[in-house]
């Protein structure tokens, strides 16, 4: 019996383990761009500066709140750290024409591209949004966090700070 559970709990200690993606790259997938042209998510890049890629979706009041309260200091952000943020929506065909509206609407100066099959959200782990990712310079994911609540965006921005000036990162 102690050997049974013994294995299982090995096993859910892989299983958990895989679901993080830190260290990992950023996986291939492709989405579609606002326009409808479609691009790669492996082609990421900003040249050797962070990214954030933020996973939403037009029917989560959470993701926009948190996009919402990102914009708000995103060209400072941008001009202290270089740091580029890219917004996934999770959106399906049927309601994915939403995005652009809301964009639009919202005045957010991210790039924004559409996962309609969930293939970079399967990638990527995502079991729910919000949820938020940071990349290295290299293209590494090195921090990742799941939900909002009002002040995360603040925890973002220190630990993009932080992953700038080379210190270890808050998880």
């Amino acid at each position: 019996m102690k050997t049974i559970l013994f294995s299982v709990l090995i096993a859910l200690s892989f299983s958990f383990m895989s679901l993080s993606n830190d260290g990992d790259k950023i996986p291939a997938a492709t989405l579609k761009k606002l326009d409808g042209s479609k691009i790669n998510s492996n082609t990421f890049s900003n040249n050797g500066k962070p990214i954030i890629i933020s996973f939403w979706a037009t029917w989560c009041k959470p993701c926009k709140k948190e996009l919402d309260a990102i914009a708000e200091n995103y060209p400072e952000w941008v001009k202290e750290t270089g740091v580029k943020l890219i917004a996934i929506s999770i959106d399906d065909a049927r309601s994915s024409g939403k995005v652009v509206t809301d964009v639009k609407t919202k005045g957010w100066e991210y790039e924004v591209y559409i996962d309609e099959n969930q293939d970079f959200k399967r990638a990527m782990n995502v079991n729910n949004v919000p949820h938020t990712f940071i990349v290295d310079g290299e293209g590494k994911i090195v921090w990742s966090h799941n939900s909002y609540a009002d002040g995360d965006e603040d925890k973002l921005y220190e630990n993009i700070q932080a992953l700038v000036k080379g210190e270890k990162l808050k998880h």
